[in-house]
């Protein structure tokens, strides 16, 4: 066993029992639960938005190569630089080689899952280069220290409480403010660091490849000021995150703000095509995108957990998941949680220290049900558990267990043997692996196969 399984183990045990944990992430998921069901009648025909988004994933994604190099070509023929880095420490070295150019003391960034997957803020701080995050939510986590708590909303575990008080100890403002006293006290800091910055960094919800442009939508503004304010942009983008073209935009916009937060569209919708062009009157000087692997493309010579590359990380597999409500974000340790981390950390890192988060699922299949691209999660996590199993990374003991299991199971004469007090002893006494984190099992005095003959006559 792992050392990260075990760490995962004990964190889930500590939060699940945790009542006032619980009592902020559903409080808030309840919030999202009311507002996207009415954003969903914006759809005509839902099942078939979901179907063509899915299918336009399908075609990006099958055609990676050609998308990312269409997208390259577009890009810099308005003076845009790409910089393909296949692993974290590139992404990270070509960040430094930027920053070192230009000269950079301040750099501004927004939301971005991806900057927190090579872990930049921290990069950045090492080489005396303060970093900024501009999102209310992801500075709050700053503040804290802490990690982003989910994919939407990082801060989804404070209360309001939580937070007048971490301003008081961080920023020196009086304890009892309001949220939106909070608010007008986080933008007045910011609004120094925008204009102090001399590199805005971003992320991209979306590439968009015929145009040579990446989208971004939120509902702050701070991503278009890291993006204008700074002399040089930076765009740190997942290489799945293309669409094939402009076009496709008017479905996936939409799609990703009514099962994201439960809006029509988000308020802030940007398509950035390049650095400041002649003529125009604001904008960055220079303008990179970098194209991050960072074992992606593990997951794209996998027929079988391709799929999971079309993910626009709305956060709707977070909300629906009742292990993810239960033991919270933070405890996953991993960058992306939820039944969407599950399924692709063990392809981006090593899935022997990460196996054990596909078995952090009760197979519900409600992440599958609500996810607005029609991924197979559910069935993708049952992969990952085969996968893992296929490449002998089960214990012995494990092994023998469910042989022995299957033996019995497929067997009636073996079923039928002996009493509910037997079955009990062997399943929670001799296999006392499965009771170990689970309740104990409680096997009736009699199969259904022996009540079905004792009922018809053949007992």
């Amino acid at each position: 066993m792992t050392e990260t399984a075990e760490s995962f183990k004990a964190k889930s045990t500590i939060k699940s029992d945790d009542r006032e944990h619980r009592r902020k992430i559903n409080f808030n998921i309840n919030k999202y639960n009311a507002v996207v069901p009415v954003a969903k009648h914006q759809f005509s025909e839902l099942m078939v938005a979901r179907e063509r988004a899915k299918n336009a994933k399908w075609r990006a994604i099958e055609t990676l190569d050609q998308q990312l190099e269409e997208f390259e070509r577009q890009f810099t023929k308005r003076g845009g630089k790409v910089i393909w880095a296949e692993t974290a420490e590139q992404a990270l070295e070509a960040v430094e080689k930027i920053c070192k150019e230009k000269n950079c003391k301040t750099l501004v960034k927004s939301k971005s899952m991806v900057t927190e997957e090579i872990h930049l803020n921290q990069f950045l701080e090492k080489q005396g280069i303060e970093s900024v995050e501009t999102d209310l939510g992801e500075y709050i986590q700053q503040l804290d220290g802490e990690a982003p708590y989910h994919i939407v909303t990082p801060a989804m575990h404070k209360s309001k409480e939580d937070v007048a008080k971490l301003f008081a100890e961080k920023l020196g403002t009086p304890s009892d403010l309001t949220p939106e006293q909070l608010t007008l006290v986080a933008r007045v800091k910011l609004r120094e660091k925008f204009i102090q910055a001399e590199v805005g960094v971003t992320g991209a919800n979306f590439i968009i490849s015929d145009i040579g442009a990446i989208a971004i939508t939120e509902n702050e503004g701070n991503a278009r000021l890291s993006c204008a304010f700074p002399k040089t942009h930076i765009a740190i983008v997942g290489i799945e995150k293309v669409i094939p073209t402009l076009g496709d935009l008017g479905l996936f916009w939409p799609l990703l703000a009514t099962y994201g937060t439960g809006q029509k569209v988000t308020v802030y919708n940007t398509i950035v095509t390049g650095p400041r062009q002649e003529g125009e009157t604001d904008g960055p000087e220079d303008m990179y995108v970098i194209f991050l692997d960072n074992g992606r493309t593990n997951l794209l010579n996998n027929p079988k957990t391709r799929e999971a590359l079309y993910c626009i990380r709305c956060g709707a597999c977070l909300n629906a998941c009742p292990v993810y409500k239960n033991i919270g974000g933070h405890t996953y340790e991993t960058t992306y949680s939820g039944p969407i981390g599950s399924v692709i950390t063990p392809h981006l890192k090593e899935m022997d220290d990460y196996k054990h988060l596909s078995n952090a699922s009760s197979l519900c299949g409600n992440c599958t049900e609500v996810c607005p691209v029609r991924i197979n999660l559910h069935e993708l996590l049952l992969e990952n558990r085969h996968e893992a199993v296929e490449f002998g990374m089960a214990t012995y003991g494990e092994r023998i267990a469910w042989k022995a299991w299957k033996t019995g199971s497929l067997n009636r004469k073996m079923m039928n043997l002996g009493n509910g007090k037997l079955k009990n002893w062997m399943i929670n006494k001799v296999f006392s692996a499965w009771t170990a984190h689970r309740g104990k099992l409680n096997f009736s005095n009699k199969t259904f196969n022996e009540m079905w003959d004792e009922r018809n006559g053949k007992g």
